[in-house]
């Protein structure tokens, strides 16, 4: 599905950026990062997110492209409630390749990643919201099946949520990226196998 930016909002508006036949070209700002404090000591919340409100169980789709180059290249999809509840997954680059990688932050961040070793050209991830949990998959275009990356917990308080495609690059400006399609439905199921 295209994406639609009528019903959508930034944080943070990238430098640039551009809508071409439902894809989204964009291109990061200077040493951007979404992060909260663990391990790193710093609180950074000046990412380029893109988002669209959402209330309730739901699940969401993106398919992306990115070009990563420098050290923590990154860019994919959020849930985000505010600067201190949010979950961002996608690919990361890290150790001289791409990882998927997902931050769950409930008020203080975390962090896992795997990297991906077999060569793709775009990957798409999906997040499937239920209650207090975030079910996190994907895959790329060189694959059939949806895998498993988490499956973490999500105050299921927070009722009111944005969600759409994020990206930055930790250190540097003009990492660049394609966001080829997003959606955002009912759930799909609860079934994890």
């Amino acid at each position: 599905m295209p994406i639609d930016m009528d019903r959508m909002h930034w944080l943070n508006e990238p430098p640039s950026w551009e809508l071409n036949g439902g894809r989204l070209f964009v291109r990061s700002g200077h040493k951007t990062d979404f992060w909260q404090e663990t391990y790193y000591g710093f609180h950074r919340d000046d990412g380029h997110f893109l988002g669209m409100t959402r209330r309730g169980d739901f699940t969401a789709e993106i398919s992306f492209i990115g070009h990563y180059r420098e050290l923590y290249d990154q860019a994919g999809l959020m849930v985000r409630h505010g600067a201190r509840q949010w979950m961002k997954c996608g690919i990361e680059y890290t150790d001289g390749a791409r990882h998927f990688s997902v931050v769950v932050t409930n008020g203080n961040s975390d962090w896992s990643a795997f990297r991906l070793d077999h060569e793709f050209g775009a990957i798409s991830a999906r997040v499937t919201r239920n209650g207090d949990a975030l079910f996190v998959q994907y895959r790329t275009d060189r694959m059939e099946e949806w895998r498993m990356a988490r499956l973490a917990w999500f105050d299921p308080t927070l009722e009111e949520l944005s969600v759409g495609p994020a990206f930055c690059s930790p250190q540097r400006e003009g990492f660049e990226a394609e966001f080829l399609d997003f959606r955002l439905t009912d759930p799909l199921s609860r079934d994890i196998h």
